[in-house]
C-alpha cells in the first residue's frame, strides 16, 4: 500500500510517500480503506521529535491518528460493525495517513458528512467532548472558549451550543464571521479580554475551555474566578500549577458515537479549511505548522 512516512525525526523534508507493508488489525481493532485522514498539531510534533519523550514512536512511522473510510478487515472479538461499513475514528499515535489504517475506536460516519468532514472529526471531537465534560453541565451556562476557530475549538463551540450553553469564542478577527456562523459570540484574544467580556457577558463567565495553550491560562482562571471552572486540553505545562482541569483525547467509541449522533442531528458539522492529496503531505504538515488553521485540514488518500 502507499503511505506517507518519515524515517527520522525532523522537518517536513523527512516526509516521503512510498510503498509499505499493509497493516492488519489485532483483537478489538478494525482496518479501513482510508478515504481521508486528519492532520493534527500532534502529528507534526511527533514527526519533528518535539514530543518524543512523551510520545515515542518506532521509526519509520506513518503520521496521523484519525481517519475515515470503509471497513475492509475485522480483528478478533469485533462486534457491531461489518466489512463495507463507512466509519470514522482513531488509531494509534501514528498510522492513519495511508491507503489502509487500523482503528481501535470508531463510529458510523453520518451520511451528511463528506469523507473529508468525517476524517476531521475523530481527534477534534473526542478532545472537545472530554474538555467540556470536565466542566460539568452546560445548559444555561455562559462558556468562554479560548481558540474557538481551530479544530478542537470549533467542535467545542457546536457541541456546547447543542448542550444549551451560550458560547463566547476568542479568535483572530478574520475568523469572527466563521464563529458567528457557528452560533458563537466572537471576540479577540489577548490584552483587554476581561474588559471585552464584561460588555459581552454582563452576568459573567461561568466556565472556560482553553484549546489554544497561548499562555493565557492564568488570565482565564482570573476571568472564571475559580480554577475548577476552567479546563484545558492544550496547556499541559500550566494546568497542574494553576489547578485547572486537564482533559486528554481518548480513543473512546462512546465519544465518537456522541459526535456522530450530533452530526446526524445537524448539530455538529466538522469544518475543513483545506484538503491535500497524499502526494502533498509535506505541504499539509507545513500548513498545519504555520498555525491559524480554521477548523481542520485533511489529506485525501
Amino acid at each position: 500500500m502507499r503511505a506517507a512516512r518519515f524515517h527520522e525525526y525532523g522537518d517536513t523534508g523527512t516526509l516521503v510517500v512510498e510503498e509499505v507493508p499493509a497493516p492488519h488489525p489485532g483483537p478489538g481493532e478494525i482496518r479501513i480503506r482510508v478515504a481521508a485522514a486528519g492532520v493534527n498539531p500532534v502529528d507534526w510534533k511527533v514527526r519533528s521529535g518535539a514530543v518524543h519523550e512523551v510520545l515515542p514512536v518506532d521509526l519509520p512511522a506513518i503520521p496521523g491518528r484519525d481517519a475515515a473510510g470503509v471497513v475492509d478487515e475485522l480483528g478478533d472479538d469485533v462486534r457491531g460493525v461489518r466489512v463495507g461499513d463507512r466509519v470514522f475514528g482513531l488509531g494509534g499515535v501514528t498510522g492513519a495517513t495511508a491507503e489502509l489504517a487500523v482503528l481501535s475506536a470508531w463510529a458510523p460516519a453520518p451520511e451528511a458528512w463528506s469523507d473529508e468532514q468525517a476524517a476531521a472529526a475523530g481527534l477534534a471531537s473526542v478532545t472537545a467532548l472530554n474538555g467540556l465534560k470536565a466542566l460539568g453541565p452546560l445548559k444555561g451556562r455562559t462558556l468562554l472558549i479560548e481558540g474557538a476557530a481551530g479544530g478542537v475549538g470549533s467542535a467545542a463551540v457546536e457541541i456546547a451550543l447543542a448542550e444549551g450553553a451560550t458560547v463566547i469564542g476568542t479568535a483572530s478577527e478574520r475568523n469572527h464571521p466563521f464563529l458567528t456562523s457557528l452560533g458563537a459570540v466572537p471576540t479577540t484574544y489577548g490584552t483587554g479580554l476581561g474588559e471585552r467580556l464584561a460588555g459581552l457577558a454582563p452576568g459573567g463567565i461561568d466556565l472556560v475551555l482553553d484549546t489554544a495553550a497561548s499562555g493565557s491560562l492564568a488570565d482565564l482562571v482570573a476571568i472564571a474566578g475559580d480554577p475548577l471552572r476552567v479546563a484545558t486540553v492544550a496547556d499541559y505545562a500550566n494546568a497542574h500549577r494553576l489547578g485547572v482541569h486537564l482533559a486528554h483525547a481518548a480513543n473512546d467509541p462512546a465519544l465518537l458515537e456522541q459526535a456522530a449522533e450530533l452530526g446526524r442531528r445537524g448539530r455538529y458539522t466538522p469544518y475543513v479549511e483545506r484538503s491535500f492529496d497524499l502526494g502533498e503531505i509535506t505541504e499539509a504538515h507545513a500548513h498545519s505548522e504555520r498555525g491559524r488553521v480554521r477548523g481542520k485540514i485533511v489529506v485525501v488518500i
